[in-house]
């Protein structure tokens, strides 16, 4: 995917919003497009002719804020801007309120990058999928929202696919070998195109060989070893 999401930091800890900062900028599709420390700083930046962000990081912990009142202000005067909290508040009251007020994620502090790096990679997720719908059925939407994970975390099969593949992995795989299949794709291609394995990668496109959405074939590398590349029928 292409396109680049602006990232608005919002903490008042300096070495945070660095840390915050080579986070999000090690993240693929994601940029940072300012750091401000305060509500007046946040509010001074959005109204500016700066470009808006597409998603804010923001602490419940600001200064010159009482409580959630930066959220609410955010979210009722730009509410096509997306935010995930990043706060050591764990009060349920405050969980609570910001999941009602439509936030993408909350993350307690101190963050761990691997949790940090999967949220975001989940939010350009959602948006790619989002842009490439004008309509969508249950099912896709289940997958999406999180509804078709079990409490072991493990996806559920849905309509008529078989278990271990995951909608939202075949459909970008799918628009992976509508951009690229003419030419033929290798598992291992595909694999890192969707961040995943070259036996997972496999174990979808073999799928979709089965139901002749894709053909294999066997052809020879450059060092005349074999290698089965996929084809967009």
């Amino acid at each position: 995917m292409s396109e680049m999401f602006q990232v608005l930091i919002v903490e008042d800890d300096f070495r945070v919003a660095d840390i915050t900062r080579q986070f999000v900028e090690k993240v693929a599709g994601f940029s940072v497009i300012n750091v401000v420390k305060t509500g007046e700083e946040t509010l001074k930046y959005l109204t500016s002719p700066n470009t808006l962000p597409d998603l804010i990081l923001l602490d419940v912990y600001i200064p010159d804020v009482d409580g959630l009142e930066l959220f609410w202000k955010i979210r009722s005067d730009y509410y096509h801007i997306d935010l995930i909290m990043m706060t050591a508040a764990k009060e349920v009251s405050t969980i609570e309120e910001t999941l009602q007020g439509g936030i993408f994620d909350y993350i307690v502090k101190p963050v761990e990058f691997s949790r940090f790096k999967q949220t975001l990679e989940r939010y350009r997720h959602q948006k790619s999928i989002l842009a490439s719908r004008d309509e969508m059925e249950q099912e896709e939407i289940d997958q999406l929202t999180g509804a078709a994970k079990t409490l072991e975390g493990d996806v559920v099969a849905t309509g008529d696919l078989p278990k271990g593949i995951d909608r939202i992995t075949l459909d970008k795989i799918k628009q992976i070998m509508k951009e690229n299949g003419e030419k033929g794709l290798t598992a291992v291609q595909v694999g890192k195109e969707v961040g995943a394995s070259r036996s997972t990668a496999r174990r979808y496109l073999e799928y979709m060989v089965s139901v002749k959405e894709v053909k294999a074939e066997q052809k020879y590398g450059d060092v005349g070893r074999p290698e089965r590349r996929y084809f967009l029928l």
